[in-house]
């Protein structure tokens, strides 16, 4: 057994730095002076962020009404409509969501709640199928990362970001709670009641609780194909999921910051209907989760000059897989426990040297832990000390950024197996954006982005199939963009566009190769991908005159990502697995007094299950239409918003993963009511 020895310079470094800028205090005082014998009373003002906004990083954003009117339940589901996006949904209801952002992977992609990082250290993948939205304020993609040097080590380490807003609790004049009730039901047996109350403690505290429960058969029916059409229809079966969401939060105000911690708990024991190969239609895996995790941030500004930033976080996580042959006779059985620990610490500071010119420095520290009951498995614990160093510059018309992000890693292991030994690693990141035009809404921006991904625990240490000698993968962006955004006081009254060309490598990917025995595999450095795309996003707003109105919002991506890794390969240059040519979305929102009608497009073009871009392995083009209607009422102080929804309206037969396939036509009912 080795232990960690916390003489290892770099991590120490790291550590100590922390420690030692945490408390430095600020003696200077702003020079306004107040009358405080008077006193002023503010109205309340909600800002909703608009899909485009002036950011040095491309970004997307759906919030507000937004997500209210996508036929969408979760976070997976919203994120189909932004461009440079693929989910891979394996199975439907029950079945596994994962994000991959531009081509690079999903272990790339990071996944950020009220501003700190989820994570899974085991195998580095968060399934957005557990978030709901009857508590989420807005959801920002970022490719590169989010457009602020304010900001924690943890956010420069991802080539891509997903930021999940929860509500904050916002109370009328003379009110101090909020109530919001919802009920959900549709077909495959769906019961999905939602709460949440929100209540003002005081002036500058508030709280708030909220609980989801989600009840469904996941059984639907389905076409498989057999040589000459579809030709078979089955139901699906061991789709089923039982799910328990609790959250509660406090929010405080302060003089010139503010703070807020949250509770997150989740429980589900859910069926994996698995792929329909060689006529097998049924699946009996089982999985059981346990998720809980307590947060807390703290902002404050100091003399106008100096902001702090303190963020830290313990999550549990606990997985529980079944296999069994004696349901089914296919599987090996398997019966395996995972626990997951981890503990985060941040600090984040920024400087003022001018109104123009801003500094910062960000320290993190993470640990994280995994325990299986595995045979001869390797209870690795992995220390990482990140250090972020970044600085802006804006003086119109133009924006310039650049960080340097430091990680140092650390691993012990509590077995005969010898730790993985990691380097330090330095990334840079450098992003402009120029206004040719001050009066015309008009932005041009570029940025490059040096960054890598550690293997994860199951990477270096799996039973029988990790490899400690892993190297990261490194991952390098370069991004040039317009972005064009203006108001109107005609019929249209907002236009906003924004289009991005890219080119990402990626360096030394991991991926499973067989060894001498067919039936052992190791993880091993040898891919290398090049991916080339445009990403394209518009969105529109029109008024006629008091009682219509018309948002439209259309997204595109063109991307080739093709196989680098042997000129030897028989498939170099392939077109790597899952990633379409072509794919988009389109959303069409009309709307006549207190009644709302949405209309949505989804289209995913041709692609391959395999980097053998073969006919065996073509996977067909699918598109979903989705339609909602919805009316709005008001009885006394009461709210209520009644919505009728019909999804895959043609009854498309479909595959996002090949062999996993989708629901056809299904319908949803939803009521919703807030005091």
């Amino acid at each position: 057994m080795r232990n960690f020895r916390f003489c290892d310079p770099a991590l120490l470094y790291g550590i100590i730095l922390w420690w030692i800028i945490l408390p430095i205090r600020i003696s200077g005082q702003t020079n306004a002076k107040v009358d405080t014998t008077k006193t002023y009373q503010l109205k309340e003002v909600v800002f909703t962020g608009k899909t485009i906004n002036r950011d040095v990083f491309p970004a997307q954003t759906l919030s507000g009404k937004q997500l209210e009117r996508l036929s969408v339940h979760s976070v997976a589901d919203a994120i189909r409509y932004f461009s440079g996006v693929q989910i891979k949904d394996y199975g439907g209801i029950g079945g596994l969501k994962t994000v991959n952002i531009r081509s690079m992977g999903t272990n790339h992609v990071g996944v950020f709640y009220d501003g700190i990082q989820l994570g899974n250290a085991q195998n580095g993948t968060i399934d957005l199928g557990r978030f709901s939205l009857d508590n989420m304020e807005a959801i920002t993609l970022y490719n590169g990362q989010k457009s602020s040097i304010f900001q924690p080590a943890k956010d420069y380490s991802s080539a891509g970001s997903v930021y999940l807003q929860s509500r904050t609790p916002r109370f009328e004049e003379g009110k101090k709670y909020n109530l919001k009730a919802t009920f959900k039901t549709g077909s495959f047996g769906t019961v999905n009641p939602a709460i949440l109350w929100e209540q003002k403690l005081s002036e500058n505290i508030s709280g708030s609780v909220s609980g989801e429960y989600l009840y469904t058969t996941g059984r639907y029916k389905f076409t498989y194909r057999k040589e000459g059409g579809y030709d078979t229809t089955a139901v699906r079966h061991n789709g089923d999921v039982n799910a328990l969401r609790i959250e509660t939060g406090l929010f405080g105000k302060i003089k010139d910051g503010n703070w807020r911690t949250k509770l997150y708990f989740y429980n589900s024991e859910r069926g994996y209907p698995g792929a329909i190969v060689r006529n097998k239609f049924s699946n009996e895996d089982r999985q059981w989760d346990s998720n809980f995790f307590v947060q807390s941030s703290f902002r404050k500004s100091f003399a106008e000059r100096y902001h702090l930033l303190i963020s830290s976080k313990y999550a549990y996580d606990y997985l529980h897989y079944l296999a069994d042959p004696r349901k089914d006779a296919s599987v090996t059985y398997t019966d395996n426990h995972y626990w997951q620990q981890e503990v985060y610490l941040s600090a984040a500071q920024m400087y003022s040297i001018f109104d123009f010119w801003n500094i910062s420095l960000s320290t993190d520290f993470q640990w994280n832990k995994l325990n299986a009951d595995l045979i001869n498995f390797a209870y690795p614990r992995r220390y990482s000390g990140l250090i972020a160093i970044a600085s802006s510059f804006e003086m119109e018309p133009v924006k310039l950024q650049a960080s340097l992000l430091g990680t140092f890693t650390k691993e012990t292991t509590s077995s005969a197996v010898v730790p993985a030994s990691h380097k330090p690693q330095y990334t840079p990141t450098i992003i402009a954006s120029y206004r040719p035009w001050k009066h015309i809404g008009l932005d041009i921006r570029a940025f490059y982005k040096k960054i890598f991904r550690m293997p994860t625990l199951n990477d270096l240490y799996y039973t029988f199939i990790g490899n400690v000698k892993l190297n990261p993968e490194y991952t390098t962006q370069y991004n040039v963009g317009v972005t064009y955004s203006k108001s109107f006081n005609g019929i249209l009254r907002i236009l906003e566009i924004q289009a991005d060309g890219y080119y990402n490598q990626v360096r030394d990917k991991i991926v499973a190769m067989p060894t001498s025995n067919f039936f052992r595999w190791t993880m091993v450095n040898l891919g290398k991908v090049k991916i080339k795309g445009i990403d394209i996003a518009a969105n529109a707003g029109w008024r006629f005159g008091t009682q219509w109105s018309i948002d439209t919002r259309i997204n595109y991506t063109y991307q080739k990502a093709q196989d680098y890794t042997s000129t030897d390969d028989l498939y170099y240059k392939g077109q790597i697995p899952y990633v379409p040519l072509h794919n988009g979305s389109a959303v069409i929102n009309a709307g006549y007094r207190n009644w709302e009608l949405n209309y949505s497009f989804i289209y995913t073009g041709e692609r391959y299950a395999s980097r053998a871009n073969t006919e065996e392995n073509y996977v067909l083009p699918w598109y979903t239409s989705d339609l909602s209607l919805s009316k709005n009422l008001r009885w006394h102080k009461t709210g209520i918003r009644i919505t009728a929804e019909i999804n895959n309206l043609f009854n498309q037969q479909y595959e996002v993963v090949r062999s996993y396939p989708m629901p056809g036509t299904n319908f949803k009912l939803i009521l919703n009511v807030t005091l």
